[in-house]
């Protein structure tokens, strides 16, 4: 009987599995708005601590908490069709008067990524410049994990990684949406990364809505401004720029290089 009662369990199991495979609906084309969040707060602790001026340092610090909230809020959207993607920021309403200007705390990429080929084309800002950089995607080593998070409507699998040998990043991805994209430059999971995050940069970027939705090529046009160049050719013009600022060249870096 306990042998009977056993295999009716995994057949019954089986059953509802191939039922909820025949009957779930996958997501190949539509538009999803992410949410950036960056701790300001602990960015700017950081920088002060490299300052050599505490007295200085504690007292912009703590006129910060007094005045401003501890994150920034940043909006973004991500069109997708046929293995096509294309993050767009949302525009700033009201450009924040601070001491401190993070490249972290800043969107400047519009980014169009086939992720079938594993190619991109990103318009990127540094500072007053701007270049189009064409390159391959990057490759990234994901840890896939058992953990479940529901994110806009959405069950999503957690992935660790490494990137740039010392940015660990933590991703949930659904593969509802079988299309291997996501914010920013993140990609090479089964599945859309609708969640995101880089603990030690204190920045994360989460999807708030998906919208299932027909979507033209005429919305995933390919950047065209700025100056040609791939990545290695970016990063060697970026350093000569900045190899006289110290550790701030290190942080500007790996901000615009994220």
């Amino acid at each position: 009987m306990k042998i009977k009662h056993i295999l009716t369990i995994v057949i019954l199991a089986l059953t509802s599995r191939t039922l909820y495979a025949q009957n779930a609906r996958f997501v190949t084309q539509g538009v999803i708005e992410y949410e950036k969040k960056v701790n300001m707060l602990a960015l700017i602790t950081e920088r002060i601590k490299k300052s050599k001026d505490d007295t200085w340092g504690q007292k912009i610090l703590e006129d910060y908490k007094k005045n401003k909230p501890q994150f920034k809020i940043l909006k973004s959207s991500l069109t997708f069709l046929n293995g096509k993607t294309l993050f767009t920021p949302v525009a700033e309403e009201v450009m924040e008067n601070s001491w401190f200007d993070f490249e972290q705390a800043k969107q400047n990429n519009v980014l169009y990524t086939n992720t079938l080929n594993g190619t991109s084309t990103v318009q990127k800002k540094i500072f007053e410049e701007t270049y189009l950089v064409k390159d391959s995607t990057r490759k990234i080593n994901w840890k896939l994990t058992d953990e479940i998070r529901n994110i806009a409507g959405y069950d999503c699998r957690r992935a660790n990684a490494v990137i740039m040998d010392s940015i660990y990043v933590v991703a949930f991805y659904t593969d509802e949406i079988p299309v291997s994209g996501g914010p920013e430059s993140f990609t090479g999971l089964p599945g859309m990364i609708l969640g995101l995050a880089l603990p030690k940069e204190h920045i994360t970027w989460f999807a708030t809505s998906v919208s299932d939705q027909p979507v033209t090529e005429a919305q995933l046009k390919e950047p065209t401004k700025g100056k040609p160049t791939d990545n290695k050719k970016l990063s060697i013009i970026l350093k000569d720029a900045l190899k006289d600022w110290g550790d701030y060249a290190l942080d500007i870096l790996r901000a615009v290089s994220i």
